[in-house]
């Protein structure tokens, strides 16, 4: 049986966090931006999903004051379907509200209805819609909020 943990993010994770990010998304961010996050940006807060010790998904959070705003969640292609996505989600919305995070915020595709999906089973409802927001493809995002 494999073993499923949830955890903060490291230095030492990030080749394996640009990995997944690569196999997930057709414009990945650049595996320095993740450095930066993680020695320079006071408000990033990294976390990942590993099943056996190995790294396969990711979500970063920007925690100022008591919002959260989440950056990116990816779970490997080869892992999905197994609920990580839900069980790393659930683990950032309880480190958000141990940080006195009361209001938490992201951005999807509009057509992303699975992770739509999963985000409304955590009360995250529709605020808006950011129009054009990808840049790969011009793909309008939903932003979605919740009240922690």
């Amino acid at each position: 049986m494999s073993r499923i943990a949830f955890r903060q993010m490291t230095k030492e994770d990030i080749d394996y966090v640009y990995d997944v990010d690569k196999r997930s998304f057709v414009t990945p961010w650049p595996k320095d931006i993740y450095y930066e996050e993680m020695t320079r940006n006071q408000y990033a807060r990294y976390f990942v999903a590993t099943v056996d010790q190995q790294v396969v998904g990711f979500c970063g959070t920007w925690m100022v004051i008591d919002e959260a705003q989440i950056t990116n969640i990816a779970i490997d292609p080869a892992y999905r379907g197994r609920q990580l996505g839900t069980g790393l989600f659930q683990y950032v919305m309880n480190e958000a509200i141990a940080n006195g995070v009361k209001r938490l915020s992201l951005e999807v595709r509009v057509s992303n209805v699975v992770a739509q999906r999963m985000y409304k089973k955590f009360g995250l409802v529709p605020g808006g819609i950011r129009k054009n927001y990808y840049v790969d493809n011009h793909e309008d995002a939903l932003v979605l909020w919740v009240n922690l």
